[in-house]
């Protein structure tokens, strides 16, 4: 590879990678945004779950789009424009002095990512002929799993000995260094492109999942009490009813309707919608249990993910080969029953688990407790090797349901679908913790009044506030744990649902090579993928 092709992989690495980056490093932080972010028109909970499938939203809403236009506008200029934008919004995420402030300003690095993810395998094949191609995206997958894999230890790392802003402005360093890189790449279009968008399309898209999404966390966090979230739920179902229509009449569509007349093409996506929607949110989810509740550092949920992570990068390769001799469907099927498996093996973990107090001060505090094998650990394997079955065989099934013509379409619909799944399952769970918290920890606290403190200032997958009573205490630690072990359940049900999917819907008829390769571990859409409890 020579030489001067150096600087394009930097950039493209740095450019994609920070979102995927991004997204492991704050996850780990959650919490600690969580307990030192005021907040004055959402409650801690409900903020954190927009921060974190908000951005996701957004981000799936404008992949199909963000490609058409880098393809047409020149990928270099849209890959510049992404890297600028992402590094202002991380500057005010860092900066934001509310999370209301900080929820806008995911939103916004949300569409700025957005314009980066198409961007990089679009320059590489552009930048990159032959042999030389290959060992570039090998170099790329490799490069950013590496730092998908590393995100939630210096995520953790960064929590507890800096800020929890430091998660979001170690973005600006590596934006510039990006975008000093970037001046090394050839601008390059696809000069048959239409330069026709379809932006009511994506506007719709938005609607439909952020309305629902919202409606749903609002009518909860509210009591169903808010008018906001009616509108909301009716605005977000209208736009849902409303996108195939549109999809159906509109001469460029966003999505063409057509390419779903392949079975297996629709199958895979309505799997992938369930599988990495409940993947997403039950990672978000449990870093919030583990360190709310139960008392784990951010290092110590950070160190968590390694095992899976590892997982990944071993068996992804070696899975990817043996579904293109054998098929898809049965990797496709085994791997959400072993990830389920892990979930509802978390979901039995006790409210009296104990704690890892990990520090990066002290070699001793590293060494985990015997509850963290127990408990967590089972968890982490059975979600590495589940995960490891399913992403290439996934990819694999994927690129053999659409013509090759119709392959970078395919791969930009099943990566935003992927995303979709996360804000939806993210309002449900939501839904079924703050559902559940506040009758249990009633129940186990009788003597306390519900409308007054200290009661009403306790949260589900918190820590207490100080000068809480004891017993008040202890009662709200087991209702946040029921409240947890159910959400895991239902994310859990909906794994065991895509392995259902996958088992019936599947044509039973051998995989294609395409997507297996040979290279790291690749989320449906072609982006490499961290298993750890810090992915997003």
């Amino acid at each position: 590879m020579s030489t001067r092709r150096g600087p394009i992989l930097l950039a493209v690495v740095l450019g994609s990678g920070i979102v995927f980056l991004d997204g492991t490093i704050v996850n780990v932080a959650l919490e600690t945004i969580g307990r030192e972010l005021p907040a004055s028109l959402v409650g801690r909970l409900e903020g954190l779950t927009y921060v974190s499938s908000g951005y996701l939203a957004v981000l799936a809403a404008l992949l199909v789009l963000a490609g058409a236009l880098s393809d047409s506008l020149g990928r270099r200029r849209i890959f510049r424009l992404g890297l600028l934008g992402f590094g202002i919004t991380s500057a005010i995420c860092g900066v934001a002095p509310t999370m209301e402030v900080l929820i806008l300003a995911r939103l916004l690095q949300g569409a700025a990512g957005a314009l980066l993810v198409p961007g990089a395998l679009s320059i590489i094949t552009a930048s990159f002929d032959g042999e030389e191609r290959g060992r570039a995206i090998g170099v790329w997958a490799a490069s950013t799993s590496a730092l998908l894999t590393l995100g939630p230890l210096l995520g953790g790392f960064l929590v507890q000995t800096v800020s929890w802003r430091a998660a979001f402005l170690i973005n600006l360093p590596l934006v510039v260094i990006a975008l000093i890189a970037l001046r090394a790449v050839p601008e390059s279009r696809n000069e048959g492109a239409t330069g026709r968008f379809d932006w009511l399309g994506a506007v719709v898209a938005v609607v439909a999942v952020g309305g629902l999404a919202f409606g749903a966390t609002r009518g909860q966090q509210q009591a169903w009490q808010d008018p906001l979230a009616f509108a909301a739920l009716g605005i977000g179902a209208v736009a849902l009813v409303a996108f195939p229509v549109l999809m159906a009449v509109r001469p460029n569509p966003l999505v063409p309707l057509g390419i779903f007349r392949s079975r297996n093409f629709s199958v895979v996506n309505l799997s992938t919608l369930v599988i990495y929607g409940a993947l997403y949110v039950s990672l978000t989810f449990q870093n919030l249990f583990l360190q709310g509740t139960l008392g784990y550092t951010p290092l110590a949920s950070g160190i968590i993910g390694i095992p899976s992570s590892l997982l990944l990068t071993l068996l992804s390769t070696p899975a990817g080969r043996l579904a293109a001799r054998h098929g898809a469907r049965p990797f496709m099927v085994a791997g959400p029953l072993l990830m389920g498996a892990g979930l509802f093996w978390i979901s039995r973990i006790p409210a009296t688990s104990a704690a890892w107090a990990a520090r990066p001060d002290s070699a001793a505090s590293l060494v985990p407790p015997v509850d963290f094998l127990v408990d967590v650990l089972p968890t982490t394997l059975l979600f590495g090797v589940g995960i490891a079955m399913l992403v290439a065989p996934l990819t694999t099934a994927l690129m053999a349901s659409v013509p090759v013509a119709r392959a970078g379409l395919g791969s930009a619909i099943n990566n935003a679908v992927s995303r979709v799944g996360a804000p939806l399952v993210s309002a449900a769970l939501f839904i079924a913790i703050t559902a559940t918290f506040t009758p249990s920890l009633a129940a186990k606290a009788p003597a306390y009044d519900r409308g007054s403190p200290p009661f009403s200032t306790i949260q589900p997958l918190a820590p207490t506030p100080a000068g809480t009573p004891p017993d008040l205490a202890a009662a709200a630690q087991a209702a946040s744990t029921e409240a947890f072990q159910l959400a895991m359940r239902v994310a859990g049900g909906l794994l065991l649902l895509g392995a259902l999917v996958n088992l019936v819907g599947l044509e039973r008829r051998r995989g294609s090579s395409a997507g297996a390769g040979s290279g790291a571990p690749m989320t449906p859409a072609g982006d490499p993928l961290s298993s750890s409890p810090g992915a997003a």
